[in-house]
């Protein structure tokens, strides 16, 4: 909504990107009566961790560097009439690595699962696990069938010499 109050404030100028604007979906922001300008109401709106996903599509150079400081921010931005997506940044590279690290169970917390596991016995047993042998299987039944016999009846024999071929006349 902030930005689609500074696109009318901004006059006939941008009146185009106005009606552009307003076809999209507009989420609703915490400045609803007193509206600030688009960059900063959408850096609002991301702060937190970017708890809804939003992807931020701008050709604005200061707002792509301030989201670019923040991790798992996608950036769009437009390069001769083609939409670019632009590469994760430093931050969300190494906000990804941290969680790669931390992993989601600690190690203590794996070891008293495989404890409990072997008291309540549904840990796997290493003797039960075989694998199927495929076996030679039998011939395809198809081929096993019995081959039809043709009925040949005096009438029927000579079928194709019943067609005549009419012969083709060429136009000189």
């Amino acid at each position: 909504r902030c930005v689609l109050k500074e696109l009318e404030s901004l006059g006939k100028a941008l009146y185009g990107a106005k009606l552009i604007a307003q076809r999209f979906q507009v989420r609703n922001c915490s400045h609803h009566k007193d509206p600030v300008s688009g960059s900063t109401c959408l850096l609002s709106m991301i702060e937190e961790g970017n708890p809804h996903h939003f992807f931020i599509a701008t050709q604005d150079q200061d707002l792509a560097n301030k989201v670019k400081k923040k991790a798992g921010v996608p950036l769009l931005f437009i390069i001769q009439n083609t939409m670019v997506l632009d590469k994760p940044s430093p931050k969300s590279l190494a906000f990804v690595q941290k969680l790669q690290t931390n992993e989601l169970v600690p190690e203590h917390q794996k070891q008293s699962i495989v404890q409990l596991k072997e008291k309540e016995g549904l840990a796997k047993q290493e003797g039960e696990k075989r694998r199927k042998r495929k076996r030679a299987g039998g011939p395809n039944p198809l081929s096993c069938l019995k081959k039809k016999k043709k009925k040949t009846q005096e009438g029927q024999e000579p079928s194709a010499e019943k067609k005549k071929r009419r012969k083709r006349k060429r136009n000189r």
